[in-house]
């Protein structure tokens, strides 16, 4: 069988923490092109883990020409996922977005919508998912013994941790600011452990506080990085943290919380990842400081690995040594070969920004927003 080419779309901080190293470690894959508005990003990446043959591109509607090409990456800031990735899947390209799925709801249904029509493969890099602590805790649900889960809540909080590389903070290219960037993994890992995507309704506020108040000499703090930040007060235009409610058809509820500068009295869990806490009619579990904690009952049964051991994943980006092989990666390579399904579906992904997006209008609005029960779309005024 060929070996699958895939291109890239996209250079910078995910594309090398991540998609790189970990597409470098399937078989039977040519990285075979590489697009960056910066062409030397792009030369570096083709030279370091592309083909004796791969192109470079500032355009990406040159490299979505190349008809050898199978699958694509799309690695840009949040704002540029919709167009891209409906270009690509018109091009006859399957696609790994990564997350979140679009910066707005309507574009992530556009984005659906081109999936359907053209009948390509969608999938949103949410890789929380498949951290060793997260699939035990989705065998513990899913095997019963939480019962029924009614009661979740899903967080990232960093107390310091504003991302002061990228776009990160400007939002016309990223849509937001925590919520969407990191509350995004919280609230994609929760619905993916309670497998519930029936939203009745969101509320929510996010809070312009610290991005703006907090100048450069009072900053001061390590962030999760284990850096000093110091970011750019006159240029910071998103939320520096944001709190959803969200009820589910069934009757159950979702807290979510997310942030990069809090005033809290210490940093919340371990390594600042995203973790859940669920609670049902017959058992509880967390997974904050990687490792799943179930009450007595449920941590007894013998049949459950790793409960009560701290399991350190790797995070992109964040440790240190060299990457193991991405399981991400895997899925993907192995559905593009048609040995496999997607793990991550669009749809699912869709339901994650449709609530991101009803929180900011939430917040802008002071009002709770309903969904559709025909069409489950948010219903905004």
């Amino acid at each position: 069988m060929a070996n699958v080419r895939v291109g890239f779309i996209g250079c910078g901080g995910i594309a090398n923490g991540k998609h790189f190293p970990g597409m470098s470690t399937q078989e039977g894959v040519d990285m075979c092109a590489f697009c960056d508005l910066i062409i030397e990003r792009a030369e570096k990446a083709a030279k370091e883990y592309g083909t004796p043959d791969a192109k470079v591109y500032t355009d990406y509607k040159e490299l979505l020409a190349d008809p050898t090409i199978d699958a694509v990456h799309v690695l840009t800031p949040n704002i540029a996922h919709c167009e891209i990735t409906i270009a690509a899947l018109e091009a006859g390209k399957h696609v790994l977005c990564e997350k979140p799925m679009a910066a707005t709801e309507a574009d992530a249904k556009k984005m659906l919508e081109a999936r359907d029509r053209t009948g390509k493969m969608l999938t949103i890099g949410y890789q929380y998912r498949h951290f060793a602590e997260n699939q035990v805790a989705k065998k513990v649900v899913d095997d019963g013994w939480l019962g029924d889960v009614y009661y979740a809540e899903a967080t990232y909080l960093r107390r310091r941790g504003v991302p002061t590389w990228g776009v990160f903070t400007d939002k016309s290219k990223q849509g937001g600011g925590p919520l969407i960037d990191i509350g995004t993994h919280a609230l994609d890992l929760t619905l993916f452990l309670m497998n519930n995507y029936d939203v009745e309704y969101v509320v929510g506020t996010s809070f312009e506080k610290l991005g703006t108040l907090l100048d450069p000499e009072h900053q001061g703090q390590v962030n999760h990085r284990g850096e000093f930040d110091n970011w750019n007060n006159e240029t910071y235009d998103v939320e520096d943290s944001a709190v959803g409610h969200i009820k589910m058809k069934n009757g159950a509820v979702i807290n979510l919380r997310a942030s990069w500068a809090i005033n809290m009295a210490e940093e919340y869990g371990a390594n600042n990842q995203a973790f859940t806490m669920l609670a049902g009619t017959k058992g509880g579990l967390d997974t904050k400081e990687n490792r799943v904690r179930l009450n007595h009952v449920v941590a007894a049964q013998p049949t459950i690995s790793w409960v009560g051991n701290k399991v350190q994943p790797y995070i992109p980006g964040f440790s240190q040594g060299p990457a193991p092989k991405s399981k991400e990666a895997e899925i993907w390579v192995k559905a593009l070969k048609g040995e496999g399904e997607l793990f991550v579906t669009a749809d699912q992904a869709y339901t994650v920004t449709k609530i991101l997006d009803a929180i900011y209008y939430s917040s802008k609005h002071n009002k709770p927003v309903y969904f559709d029960e025909v069409t489950g779309r948010p219903i905004y005024d």
